[in-house]
């Protein structure tokens, strides 16, 4: 064993070399700088930022960098960095309604209080390769509009008013430190939502498509998508009076679905809500959807068996690092093990054939 021990810690250190030289890559290529990823690559930093719960863009491209581009593993870079920060206190909940929107849209109403804002998107792009980007050339500079200073309200705050979407309640809604506190369920809506904001975005993708094709009768609108900068504001007890630290960027959603109402709620809308860091519209919508499935106690409704209901099957596999963990530690050394169950699969075979044997003697 000591040998063996030795021949993979050599054979450890080859590894990291090696690894060194495929990231760096062909060296007659210009390296890529942190800027130019932080800059060109922002919707991978944005997931990583977002799933990594750490908001430093600087960081997030570093992370890449050395992943050599795997998001997960620029993810579980960042986590095991936001491990080592202290902790100075809790910033104050933030105001969405007073973001500075660079996109703003309604599936539900057309003409909404300040417009819909397009922003970048390719929603509208044809999904064809440009060969422009292949040769290096530089696109055309787009006239760009300055993020909207104006307020602006939430659009489902228009069902309010005539009492037709269920009003948020907030009792009982301090969410638990998910970074520094293990999850244990039951759980309320705002760690439920914390968590799915750190959640892997393909799981969460999978789950709320799949809402959408019946499996929790979950079909929805999407009663306003933002995407902006917000301010964050901490309170500060020495000075009497809460300071700014600088803003952020974030992707919030709210869907609309219809609710026909149970024993103790009217008919009216139910919503479902999403909000992560950075722009990843596709994340905030299918946050949104595996919200509002998680709420059908809450609400009265049905259990229909549907993946995307079961709180503890969607909150304890939605973490891609604990989901990396355990799928690939099984391509780690496993000698022991394995040497056992080989073990056992001869025994049954030698006791089947016994039993054969035997049984044939006795049919003679």
């Amino acid at each position: 064993m000591y040998v063996a021990v030795k021949g993979g810690e050599k054979a450890i250190a080859n590894a990291h070399r090696w690894l060194d030289e495929e990231r760096r890559g062909d060296r007659s290529v210009a390296a890529l700088s942190i800027k130019q990823i932080t800059e060109q690559m922002a919707l991978a930093v944005s997931r990583v930022m977002a799933e990594g719960s750490l908001y430093d863009p600087e960081l997030a491209g570093l992370a890449l960098k050395q992943s050599r581009g795997d998001l997960i593993e620029a993810i579980f870079l960042i986590r095991a960095y936001r491990t080592t920060l202290p902790r100075f206190g809790t910033s104050s909940p933030i105001d969405t309604s007073a973001m500075q929107c660079k996109r703003r849209i309604s599936a539900t109403f057309k003409d909404i209080p300040g417009g819909q804002i397009l922003g970048p998107t390719f929603d509208y792009t044809h999904r064809l390769l440009d060969f422009k980007l292949m040769a290096d050339g530089e696109v055309p500079e787009a006239e760009q509009d300055e993020p909207s200073q104006s307020s602006m309200p939430h659009i489902l705050e228009l069902l309010n008013k005539d009492d037709l979407i269920q009003k948020e309640c907030d009792d009982d809604n301090t969410a638990n430190d998910l970074t520094r506190e293990p999850l244990t369920l039951p759980v309320n809506r705002a760690t439920r939502l914390q968590a799915l904001a750190r959640g892997d975005e393909g799981f969460l993708l999978g789950l709320g498509y799949s809402t959408q094709r019946g499996f929790a009768r979950n079909h929805a609108f999407v009663g306003e998508l933002r995407i902006g900068f917000v301010t964050v504001e901490m309170d500060i007890p020495e000075l009497g009076f809460s300071i700014d630290l600088g803003m952020i960027e974030i992707t919030e959603c709210e869907t609309v679905n219809q609710f026909q109402g149970s024993k103790s709620e009217p008919a009216q809308f139910t919503r479902g809500y999403g909000l992560v860091l950075g722009q990843q519209e596709r994340k905030g919508i299918a946050m949104a959807l595996v919200d509002r499935a998680l709420r059908w106690q809450e609400l009265g409704e049905d259990y229909l068996g549907a993946p995307a209901q079961d709180e503890e099957f969607v909150l304890s596999h939605c973490d891609n690092i604990q989901a990396t963990g355990f799928i690939e530690h099984i391509k780690l050394p496993h000698y022991v093990d394995f040497q056992s169950e080989l073990e056992l699969v001869r025994q049954l075979r030698r006791d089947a054939a016994l039993s054969k044997e035997a049984s044939e003697k006795a049919a003679d």
